[in-house]
């Protein structure tokens, strides 16, 4: 079966909606994929401000943002099919959502973006809200790439992904491990803002540091890190809990505590990215596994040269190689992933892992929007 899908994510890094057309194939229970467009759209800063503000809105002007967001979601689709010729070509829209609110202890999880106004504004069948079956089962609803790692990228065992929130995956049992590790670009985004810059560009800022080890003793120190997994993050943690924590501190020289702030920053994501993944490594491995192990790294970080530099140097010492991966994959990962689950939803078929997210049971999960006329 050849199913020809557009995935859609919007990551807690407020960077933008990633749209990506794929090719999916399977055959007889195997799956293959080819990307053929791929495309970021940049938020306005009044698309990011109201983003930023969502979870303090009443909740009728938040029901409002959430159509409203489906229907530039669907605009931002339109425009994306018109700039590659992929009229009537697409068969199916997946998309995430922008999330917001995110509580599984309570189990409940919300997204931005009405899949009905997408589906209305599209003409195309949508599947949305791929999160909320597994939240209701008792699960995290999070990490959900996992099941497109597991399909489309058997190559790799280990992945990490480092956009508005770090997670890791280990592809090295049946069990599949993964799980939130910390805040990352979402953090170090705002940090990049104090020195008027979107980003800290390949992490010349955070190089140019001095690394401040009681900053770093008082984060590593936090109590999520002493969790076990499964377990995951909503994005208040890094912007009400980290960034305070790291903006308060009181750092020796003033003019550079930007820098100094960055690069400590960096050292605390790579140094949970290396206390997470040995224990995942050490409960799956075999003896015929032992040696150098790829982990693949996508998502904006990985154009942190910084970042990947200081991973790089902390996981060899575990053996693990750092692996990134072509622009397409890099950066559309998730974008692609969602596409599957989709695939995998319109087919009724499992699409989140509940040994990823400690749900009861696996689930099929999303909700499916006929946006094509009968």
């Amino acid at each position: 079966m050849v199913y020809r899908v557009i995935g859609l994510m919007s990551g807690s890094s407020l960077d933008g909606l990633d749209i990506a057309f794929v090719e999916f194939h399977e055959q007889a229970g195997t799956w293959s994929y080819e990307v053929k467009a791929t495309a970021c759209y940049a938020y306005s800063e009044e698309w990011i401000e109201k983003l930023k503000k969502a979870t303090s809105l009443n909740a009728l002007d938040y029901q409002l943002l959430h159509t409203a967001y489906g229907h530039y979601t669907g605009q931002l689709v339109n425009s994306f099919i018109e700039e590659n010729g992929l009229e009537y070509k697409v068969q199916l829209i997946a998309s995430h959502g922008h999330t917001t609110f995110h509580v599984p202890a309570r189990q409940m999880t919300a997204q931005l973006g009405d899949g009905a106004a997408i589906a209305a504004i599209t003409g195309i069948n949508v599947v949305s809200d791929l999160r909320a079956m597994d939240v209701a089962l008792g699960g995290h609803g999070a990490p959900i790439v996992p099941i497109g790692e597991k399909q489309l990228l058997k190559a790799y065992p280990l992945f990490l992904n480092l956009g508005g929130i770090a997670n890791v995956s280990c592809n090295m049992t049946d069990a599949y491990t993964a799980f939130d590790v910390c805040p990352a670009n979402r953090v170090l985004n705002m940090l990049a803002n104090k020195a008027g810059k979107a980003f800290d560009e390949s992490g010349q800022l955070a190089a140019s540091g001095t690394l401040q080890p009681e900053l770093l003793k008082t984060l590593d120190s936090l109590e999520y890190y002493q969790l076990k997994g499964p377990k995951s993050l909503a994005n208040d943690f890094g912007t009400d809990v980290i960034y305070p924590l790291v903006a308060g501190f009181r750092f020796g020289k003033k003019d550079t505590w930007i820098q100094d702030a960055l690069r400590t920053y960096v050292e605390h994501i790579a140094l949970q990215v290396k206390r997470a993944l040995p224990p995942v490594v050490t409960h799956a491995a075999t003896a015929e596994e032992a040696g150098t192990r790829s982990l693949l790294v996508t998502g904006g970080g990985a154009h942190n040269t910084f970042l990947v530099e200081r991973l790089t140097e902390l996981l060899l010492e575990d053996n693990i190689e750092v692996t990134v991966p072509d622009k397409d994959l890099v950066d559309f990962k998730e974008a692609i992933i969602m596409g599957l689950i989709g695939v995998l939803r319109w087919r009724e078929e499992n699409n989140v892992l509940a040994s990823v997210t400690g749900a009861r049971r696996n689930s099929i999960g999303g909700a499916v929007w006929i946006g094509q006329e009968a």
